[in-house]
């Protein structure tokens, strides 16, 4: 399951193209040093795992509150349901029902500060800006941050996080160095793999909750869940 974190990431990195992509961009580095300019881009890149980590704490936390509760396997069987939902119903309908609008003002906030950032050439600043683009509301982050939930520990959590972003650093990066090339009907094209890829990371998590026997996709060894009752033997 941790595998899938990352192939989710490095397949949801073409959407970020479109959508993080002009942040990637515009990062003010420096363009006639080589060298500083990696290390500018791993700066900005740390940032932003940092914040997908820091998520997968909070939602590793609340997924190891259910896993002791012994609902770990619905949370599975509908973590994987939501990410598949996720992908497939059009952003215009779930922004209607989007969980981040209590917290506009904030995000408003955060869009600010991210400006600000882009004015200055400072490590710190860099570091920054990955850090508030990890923050900024995206449908895909949110289906990553559902499979963390899944993940049944806070550790977990962190780590599916930290894979999720890892898997988004190669095609980042490469927006930074080639972002001529890209161009929108290649973005179209490359972003239509991403629902069929997230569907299938879905069935992942709902065949695990299922329990159907199948080794190492969907064990149904139940020794290894949390029961309300005992169980000896």
């Amino acid at each position: 399951m941790l595998l899938s974190a990352f192939i989710f990431g490095l397949v949801s990195s073409l959407h970020c193209i479109g959508m993080c992509g002009p942040i990637a961009m515009m990062l003010p580095v420096d363009q006639h040093n080589p060298a500083k300019k990696v290390i500018q881009i791993l700066l900005y890149h740390s940032g932003r795992l940092t914040a997908y980590a820091a998520l997968g704490l909070v939602f590793g936390i609340v997924g190891k509150g259910l896993y002791l509760a012994g609902l770990q396997q619905q949370m599975s069987i509908i973590a994987g349901i939501l990410m598949i939902i996720v992908v497939l119903v059009p952003e215009k309908i779930l922004a209607r029902y989007n969980f981040s609008k209590p917290v506009y003002r904030m995000l408003s906030k955060i869009k600010s500060s991210l400006g600000n950032q882009f004015k200055k050439k400072s490590y710190k600043a860099l570091f920054t800006i990955g850090l508030l683009n990890g923050l900024l509301p995206c449908g895909l982050v949110y289906a990553a941050l559902f499979g963390a939930i899944a993940m049944q520990s806070e550790s977990l959590g962190v780590v599916y996080m930290l894979l999720y972003g890892l898997g988004t650093v190669p095609m980042m990066s490469t927006v930074v160095y080639a972002s001529n090339w890209i161009s929108q009907p290649i973005r179209n094209k490359i972003g239509k793999i991403i629902p069929y890829v997230a569907v299938c990371i879905g069935m992942l998590f709902i065949l695990r909750g299922l329990g159907l026997g199948i080794p190492y996709v969907s064990p149904s060894n139940m020794s290894l869940f949390v029961r309300g009752e005992a169980h000896c033997g």
